[in-house]
C-alpha cells in the first residue's frame, strides 16, 4: 500500500510500505480520509514521534471503510463505515486498527466531515466534561477560537448549554468564528484578556473551565478571575512554557490547575472517551445541533500544502485529506 512519508528535507513523499496486518482484536480499515492536527506538523519536524507499535507516519483521526475483521471482533463487519482515533498511521491507503478505537459514522456525515471527529472531539470532550466538569449554565473560556479544536469545543459547549468565551487575534478573525457561536469573542491584539475575564466574574459569569492551548503570561494573569473551584486546564503552550501563578486564589477559591494530553492517556481511557462521544455527542451530529466545521478538503498529493494551511494559520475549521473520491 501507499503511505505518506518524510524524507530527510522534511518533504511528504507517497510511497510504498508493507500492508498492514491485523490482530485477533483489530480491524482493516480502507482510509477515505484524514484530518489534519498541529501535532502532524511536529511529527513532520521530528519532535512528535508515534507511540510504540503505530506506524511510523502521520495521521491522528480518519474516516473509512471496515474491510476485513480479526476473529474477536464481533460488533464490527467488513462494510461498515467508520471513524478512528489513531495513534498514528492515518497518512496511508490502509490502517490496522483496535475495535474499541472505532466509532460509527454519524448519520448524514461525509467520510471526510467523518474524519475530522476522533481526535478534536475526544480532546474537546475530555477537557471540557471529564477534567473540567463543565455543566449547563457555567461558562467555558476556550483561547485559540480560530484554531481547528475551538472550531469543536466551542460548538460543543454551547450545546450543552454553557457560555462561552473565546479569543482570536484581530477582528477580521472574530467576524470569521462568529458562526461557531461564541458568546463573548476577545481581541486579544486589542483587548486584555484578563480583564475581560475580571468583567465577566463581576458581572456573575465567571469562567469555570478554561480548555487552554496557548497558556504562557495570560494564564497567570487570568487564573485569579476564575469561578470558585474552576478548572484551568492546559492542553498545549502556544504562547509560552512559562507563566506567574498567585497562589492566593489558587488556595482561596480552591482552583484545579491541570495538565491535560490525550495521547498519553491509556487506551481503555480513550475506549471509554469514544464511547461517551458516541452516547452523548453523536446524537446531537445527527439531530443537527452540533456541525463538523471544515475549512478545506484537498487531496493526499496536495499534503504539503494541507501542512502551509495550518502553519500559516488561515483556517477555521478542520483540514482534511481524501485519499479516495468517494470521501
Amino acid at each position: 500500500m501507499k503511505a505518506m512519508l518524510v524524507n530527510e528535507n522534511r518533504d511528504l513523499v507517497w510511497s510504498d510500505v508493507a500492508d498492514p496486518v491485523i490482530k485477533s482484536d483489530e480491524v482493516l480499515v480502507k482510509i477515505y480520509a484524514a484530518a489534519l492536527n498541529r501535532a502532524d506538523l511536529l511529527q513532520r519536524q521530528g519532535k512528535y514521534p508515534s507511540p510504540a507499535g503505530c506506524p511510523e507516519w502521520m495521521g491522528l483521526e480518519i474516516a473509512g471503510v471496515i474491510e476485513a475483521v480479526g476473529c474477536d471482533v464481533t460488533e464490527w463487519h467488513a462494510g461498515d463505515r467508520v471513524c478512528a482515533l489513531l495513534g498514528g498511521g492515518g497518512y496511508a491507503e490502509y490502517v490496522a486498527v483496535k475495535h474499541d478505537m472505532l466509532m460509527p459514522v454519524p448519520k448524514g456525515l461525509s467520510l471526510a466531515e467523518a474524519s475530522a471527529l476522533p481526535e478534536a472531539y475526544a480532546t474537546s470532550y475530555l477537557n471540557l466534561f471529564i477534567e473540567g466538569h463543565l455543566e449547563a449554565g457555567q461558562t467555558a473560556f476556550i483561547p485559540a477560537g480560530a484554531s481547528g479544536l475551538a472550531s469543536v469545543a466551542i460548538p460543543m459547549a454551547k450545546a450543552f448549554g454553557a457560555k462561552v468565551i473565546t479569543s482570536v487575534l484581530s477582528d477580521e478573525i472574530a467576524e470569521k468564528i462568529k458562526p461557531l457561536g461564541a458568546d463573548v469573542i476577545i481581541n486579544s491584539r486589542t483587548q486584555c484578556v484578563e480583564d475581560i475575564l475580571k468583567a465577566e466574574e463581576e458581572n456573575g459569569t465567571p469562567v469555570n473551565v478554561s480548555m487552554d492551548c496557548l497558556s504562557g503570561e495570560t494564564l497567570g494573569k487570568s487564573l485569579p478571575y476564575m469561578a470558585r473551584g474552576g478548572y484551568w486546564i492546559v492542553i498545549s503552550t502556544l504562547a509560552g512554557i512559562e507563566t506567574t501563578v498567585q497562589l492566593r486564589p489558587l488556595l482561596t477559591k480552591g482552583l484545579h490547575l491541570v495538565g491535560s494530553m490525550l495521547r498519553n492517556r491509556t487506551p481503555a481511557f480513550k475506549a471509554y472517551i469514544l464511547s461517551e462521544l458516541v452516547k452523548n455527542v453523536w446524537p446531537k451530529i445527527e439531530d443537527g445541533t452540533i456541525k463538523p466545521s471544515i475549512y478545506r478538503v484537498l487531496p493526499m498529493a496536495e499534503a504539503a500544502e494541507a501542512h502551509a494551511i495550518l502553519e500559516r494559520g488561515e483556517n477555521v475549521g478542520k483540514v482534511v485529506l481524501c485519499v479516495c473520491d468517494e470521501a
